[in-house]
């Protein structure tokens, strides 16, 4: 490893551990030149995993950018940063056992599976760019979809009734 400060090549690790996560090891090190003190982090290295987009081109598999969308998905939403992450972990764990190719169809499925536990709002957010909403009807159907699938807070008001029979809503 090379030290930041002075570019040496000899250090020492004073210190190892798991990350708060686990998937990662953080070792403190220090230079036996200039005596400066830094971290690093050792990783897994992940299998080369390729993402076959819907026009059919193929990309390698960004894990920045599906936390990126993810966490688009659930700003603003109240979920801690910890439970998001291991949201994310669980995602790409699933995608890297699913093969060495996974269609971006396949990938936005299981974030909607995840989501549709974590948070009904980040649900439809993401499913809104997944599924391709173009009006607000096709929003009102997912909505509806969404009630049906859950079980309903009875302190939480009916947004969205069927008329009564007699024309009164």
């Amino acid at each position: 490893m090379r030290c930041p400060k002075c570019g040496n090549n000899d250090d020492k690790v004073i210190d190892s551990r798991s990350s708060r996560d686990h998937s990662s090891i953080r070792r403190r090190r220090v230079c036996l030149q200039c005596a400066f003190r830094y971290t690093t982090y050792e990783q897994i290295e992940r299998a080369n995993l390729r993402v076959i987009k819907r026009d059919r081109t193929h990309e390698m598999f960004d894990r920045r950018q599906l936390s990126e969308s993810i966490a688009k998905a659930c700003e603003k939403r109240g979920i801690g940063l910890v439970r998001l992450e291991e949201t994310i972990e669980e995602i790409v764990h699933e995608i890297e056992t699913a093969g060495s190719e996974i269609s971006s169809t396949e990938i936005g499925d299981k974030v909607l599976a995840k989501l549709l536990d974590l948070d009904e709002v980040a649900y439809l957010r993401y499913a809104s760019v997944h599924h391709r909403f173009e009006n607000v009807d096709r929003f009102v159907e997912e909505i509806q979809a969404l009630a049906r699938r859950i079980k309903p807070n009875v302190l939480q008001r009916e947004l969205f009734h069927e008329p009564a029979k007699n024309g009164r809503v």
